[in-house]
């Protein structure tokens, strides 16, 4: 009994695929080592793909020079700024966890100054809704707040401690970020042409990709480095100690919908007025409400537009399940996946409304 070359050529391809399968499995694990590397050279490519393509087109021919002139763009404009940042907020770290340490910063202490503050109603208020005992919520809150700073004072140590590694990843992300640059085209191509998808399918789910790479980006990321700055910026004014890990932290929470940097200004202006700096207390909210409100708003529509935006709802949910599964990174992983599943279901719903699928 002979086997048809049909079933032979079925069982032949069906080997290959998970053959395809396996080796791009095992290759993944390759680069899990430097996956953040990976990811954020193919983030820098795609936000200086425009760049790229105005510089080649002033140099034909010369793809090499267009892609290292665009690679020290990057340096210039993303690297050395953010490795100026990344110092100065070690060093602001150390200096603030050192003053916890000693006693300077003592958290119980602002927390019985706001509570003294409170007036009679608010005494009253706070009885009838069982929130009386002050000193276990002054206890409980003062332990959680300096083991937080501690938290971040050690994260920054350990950043610190890790030099040899970050150059390492950093010099791979250049690396990378030199051929996409160069490439990217051809190998954009090249996968489109590799995907099993119709060609319609391709051409929405890449575009989307890119689309939601440049908005989380630059709608998310500049926004919050604008907000943390202004905010940095504030409290440093009023002689507010530790202003750039303020600041920091307001750049953080401003990635968050729903959120935003007045999880923080919010509190400090509360404790300024209770300990009777009142001048402070307003610069704090009116700046606060009115011009770092305003940044998300302002910059948001000019960075990306109004039609790129996923829902609030959906980005405050894929953030922070990115941020749970892949750390810092999830801030970008996260609202990519929402992005790529919502523009999934939506080609197939639209293809089943066609009749292209049962």
């Amino acid at each position: 009994m002979t086997t048809s070359p049909s079933r032979s050529y079925k069982l032949e391809d069906g080997f290959f695929l998970g053959l395809v399968i396996l080796v791009s499995i095992a290759f993944a694990a390759v680069l899990e080592p430097f996956f953040a590397a990976v990811l954020w050279g193919v983030i820098v490519a795609v936000l200086f793909w425009p760049i790229q393509q105005r510089i080649a087109a002033r140099m034909p021919g010369r793809r090499n020079s267009a892609a290292l002139i665009t690679l020290l763009l990057i340096i210039a404009i993303v690297i050395i700024p953010s490795i100026l940042l990344v110092s100065a907020l070690i060093t602001e770290a150390a200096h603030v966890y050192a003053q916890i340490q000693s006693g300077q910063i003592d958290f119980a202490r602002m927390f019985g100054q706001m509570q003294a503050a409170l007036p009679d109603w608010a005494h009253g208020m706070l009885r009838r809704f069982g929130l009386s005992n002050f000193d276990a919520a002054r206890v409980t809150i003062t332990r959680g707040l300096t083991s937080s700073f501690r938290t971040w004072a050690g994260q920054a140590l350990l950043i610190g401690q890790s030099a040899f590694s970050f150059i390492i990843a950093l010099g791979v992300m250049l690396y990378l970020s030199f051929f996409l640059l160069r490439d990217g085209e051809r190998l954009s191509q090249r996968f489109a042409e590799a995907a099993p998808l119709r060609p319609h399918q391709r051409e929405a789910l890449l575009a989307r990709f890119v689309v939601v790479i440049r908005a989380t980006v630059k709608g998310s990321l500049v926004v919050a480095i604008v907000q943390g700055v202004l905010g940095g910026l504030i409290f440093w004014a009023v002689g507010i100690q530790g202003a750039l890990l303020w600041g920091v932290l307001m750049g953080a929470f401003s990635l968050l919908p729903a959120i935003g940097a007045a999880i923080v200004w919010a509190p400090v202006a509360l404790y300024l007025f209770a300990t009777g700096e009142i001048w402070q207390g307003v610069v704090v909210v009116v700046s606060g409400a009115f011009i770092i409100g305003s940044v998300d708003n302002v910059l948001r529509p000019i960075l990306v537009g109004r039609d790129t935006r996923i829902p609030d709802y959906v980005v405050l949910i894929s953030t922070l399940g990115g941020i749970e599964l892949f750390g810092f990174n999830g801030i970008v992983i996260g609202p990519v996946i929402a992005a790529l599943f919502i523009a999934t279901w939506n080609i197939f719903t639209e293809m089943r409304r066609t009749g292209q699928v049962a």
